[in-house]
């Protein structure tokens, strides 16, 4: 049974490996323009967790996933070309879930987890990831069209409201 908890900076040794190897396979799978050049790096990770943003999830007392869950507003989520959002209530954003590949149902353990949050929720993902758009279909999140992220990196965006 996997369980959620928020991170704090001594988990930092153990998130990172999780991150690379999310990285990893995320290139191995086809997916090379997302999360390279380092990204997300220990400085992000850290400033995840120092806003109260980091979450890790453990299975056995081992950390086995990493998700940041953050409040609106995020900036890169304030312009949406070709669509629109379902609405513009208060959100949070999931941001760099990663898990070790060996590891099944950390996404739908992360799901459940945030549809206990009365709120709605927006996410976004390379067109690339493919695995990731198929996990947001299936848990009844609607692509809703483009944004940009600061560098200019276009990314897909879905959201979810949870009533």
């Amino acid at each position: 049974m996997h369980k959620i908890r928020e991170a704090i900076l001594t988990d930092l040794p153990a998130i990172m490996p999780v991150i690379d190897a999310a990285r990893e396979l995320m290139h191995r799978s086809g997916n090379v323009n997302q999360w390279i050049n380092g990204y997300p790096s220990e400085e992000v990770i850290k400033a995840d967790i120092v806003r109260h943003g980091g979450f890790v999830v453990t299975d056995d007392e081992r950390i086995v996933a990493y998700f940041a869950f953050l409040p609106a507003p995020e900036p890169t989520y304030e312009k949406i070309y070709e669509g629109a959002w379902l609405n513009d209530e208060p959100y949070y954003v999931i941001h760099r879930l990663a898990s070790w590949p060996d590891v099944h149902g950390i996404f739908d353990s992360v799901m459940q987890w945030a549809f206990t949050q009365p709120r709605t929720l927006r996410i976004d993902t390379h067109r690339d990831n493919i695995i990731m758009q198929h996990n947001l279909k299936k848990h009844g999140f609607t692509y809703c069209g483009i944004i940009y992220l600061l560098n200019g990196d276009e990314r897909l965006a879905f959201q979810k409201t949870i009533l």
